[in-house]
């Protein structure tokens, strides 16, 4: 048995594939006519784009709309003047060839990406690295070997799985995916979710030693892969998979059905999105709104910060889609680990205890006005929220909220057309917010608790430490209360707060969210019916007795066990 990470959920059985692409790197040689080789550079540039092109389209047409966005991410990166600009200066000084110039270019931000701490971050290195395979091929001459020589229905094994590979392949025939590199934010990760695909990354060694033919079962739930498995097994996974099947069969009617416990008590279910394609997601699987939508998508990849009209564009598009429902936009939060190349922060030896998110905002004044406007700008098409992340203190609260009152009059001034009231909230992330609760509840709109974070602050664990990782537990009592604080103190003030943190979306829990006071619920597109599912099992008073009971407890270990034992 192999073990990688769990990218998409899932059973798949079936012949594998193995997929192998030979890297090349590009041969450095000295050119005389630099005016000549920039030309065949950008006649490569544009025949890659008209390919992009070809590919987008066909995207479309097959349904793909993430890859199809991905795609059109990567058009966007042949045209960054940033970068053309660097391989034309590498052509010029150094006389070199455009092939090379280019691999030196794209490579500079391929190992800024690679060296951040950021999982997310060192993902998008394969955006670049696709970049490369489209421009290669024009300017070397060489037609490109298809490499996905697709007969029948296969299970794919690879290294690793471009967006551009996605979108030639015959997902008609792909069963399920299986990498070597990859976490659960890379793109065969992403492409798998919204195909609703079984896919493990991450799976060392796994193209080595397994062979083509080998019968393969993957659980993309587990994280595993059995290679030529004994016929009880395969029949066991059968059964496995045909539950599965039925159980998302079952999920699928609750879509349109209310978020309701079973004494009628309504529940708010929202999403949270961090891309475009999320938000078909949202869409597709009945979300009530949109509780967490994630802004720093728009401020990677590129070297130049996004404008206040691109900025404009995509908040406008998120809330005219969700036709009127409540829309939760989170200002920008990066900085620390998350070192996006337009600002270029310095590194940090604690980044998620540095200058990142509000604190970046707050001394970056053009860089939160420009978001603000834009935002502001958005409101008048939808329900909008604005959400400060990592506040710790209500001075830095109103220090946002002093600038947000003078865009917003700016605006006015201009003659800007904006909402009638946009609500200002904050993300509860830190324990010193949590503590202040009652201070914050009544100045701030709403609440969201952000629990990953608070997880982390509170119990001092760095959440992507494997060493400490069984010491994060969203089960420790100190945890819990802190939740139940935020929860009290918001309903005393009449404000409202909702999780957005992966707490949220563990159905393990609902019960007790419920019982503590929580709703409001903000989980992924892909955990909306789940946790419906047990949002109608809830009966609010007994769930109240249980919190209560819960709360007694002393360590994580025995609420996780009263937790489970008490279902």
């Amino acid at each position: 048995m192999y073990t990688g990470i769990p990218a998409s959920p899932g059973i798949a059985i079936g012949k594998a594939l193995v997929l192998t692409k030979k890297k090349v790197a590009s041969e450095k040689k000295t050119v005389t006519d630099v005016t000549a080789e920039k030309n065949r550079f950008h006649q490569a540039l544009n025949a890659a784009k008209a390919k992009l092109d070809q590919l987008i389209g066909q995207a479309y047409a097959e349904q793909q709309k993430e890859t199809a966005a991905i795609l059109e991410t990567h058009r966007l990166i042949l045209e960054d003047p940033d970068l053309l600009a660097k391989v034309e200066t590498e052509i010029t000084e150094k006389k070199v060839n455009a092939e090379f110039a280019l691999e030196k270019a794209l490579g500079f931000y391929i190992e800024l990406l690679a060296g951040s701490d950021n999982a997310y971050f060192q993902e998008r290195t394969a955006d670049l690295k696709d970049v490369l395979s489209y421009v290669n091929p024009f300017l070397t001459g060489e037609e490109e070997i298809d490499p996905f020589p697709i007969k029948g229905k296969c299970i794919l094994v690879a290294p690793e799985l471009t967006p551009s590979d996605t979108a030639r392949l015959p997902l008609n025939l792909v069963q399920g995916f299986i990498t070597e590199s990859g976490g659960p934010t890379s793109h065969t990760a992403i492409i798998a979710r919204s195909l609703e695909l079984p896919a493990v990354v991450g799976v060392a060694r796994i193209t080595a030693e397994v062979k083509n033919d080998d019968l393969l079962i993957i659980d993309g739930g587990e994280g595993t892969v059995l290679v030529n498995p004994a016929p009880e097994t395969v029949e066991t996974y059968r059964k496995k998979e045909r539950a599965l099947r039925a159980e998302r069969e079952a999920l699928s009617a609750l879509k349109n059905a209310p978020a309701r416990t079973k004494d009628g008590k309504t529940i708010n279910l929202l999403a949270n999105i961090g891309e475009p394609w999320e938000l078909t997601k949202a869409l597709e699987y009945g979300a009530d709104g949109i509780g967490l939508y994630r802004t720093e998508y728009l401020f990677m990849n590129r070297d130049t910060l996004p404008t206040e009209e691109e900025q404009f564009e995509a908040y406008k598009e998120v809330l005219t889609k969700m036709e009127g429902k409540p829309v939760v936009i989170r200002t920008l939060d990066i900085g620390g680990d998350k070192n996006v190349p337009a600002i270029g922060l310095a590194p940090e030896s604690n980044p998620f205890l540095g200058y990142r998110a509000i604190r970046l905002c707050l001394a970056d004044r053009n860089l939160f006005v420009t978001q603000l406007r834009a935002l502001y700008r958005a409101s008048v098409y939808g329900q909008l929220r604005i959400m400060f992340p990592l506040i710790s203190s209500i001075e830095e609260y109103r220090s946002a909220v002093k600038i947000a009152g003078e865009v917003r009059l700016a605006l006015i001034k201009e003659g800007r057309q904006i909402g009638c009231h946009v609500p200002l909230g904050i993300m509860v992330e830190v324990p010193s917010v949590a503590l202040l609760a009652d201070v914050f509840a009544k100045e701030v709109d709403f609440f969201s608790i952000g629990t990953n974070d608070l997880i982390q602050y509170t119990l001092a664990v760095d959440r992507m430490n494997e060493r400490i990782s069984h010491l994060y537990s969203p089960f420790h009592p100190a945890v819990l209360r802190l939740i139940k604080m935020v929860i009290d103190h918001a309903r005393r003030e009449g404000i409202e707060v909702s999780m957005c943190g992966e707490m949220a979306g563990d159905p393990r829990l609902t019960r007790l969210l419920i019982g503590l006071g929580l709703q409001s619920f903000s989980v992924s597109p892909s955990s909306l019916w789940t946790v419906k599912k047990e949002i109608m099992k809830v009966k609010t008073k007994p769930a109240k007795t249980f919190a209560r009971k819960v709360l007694l407890q002393s360590t994580a270990a025995e609420i996780k066990e009263y937790i489970e034992t008490k279902a």
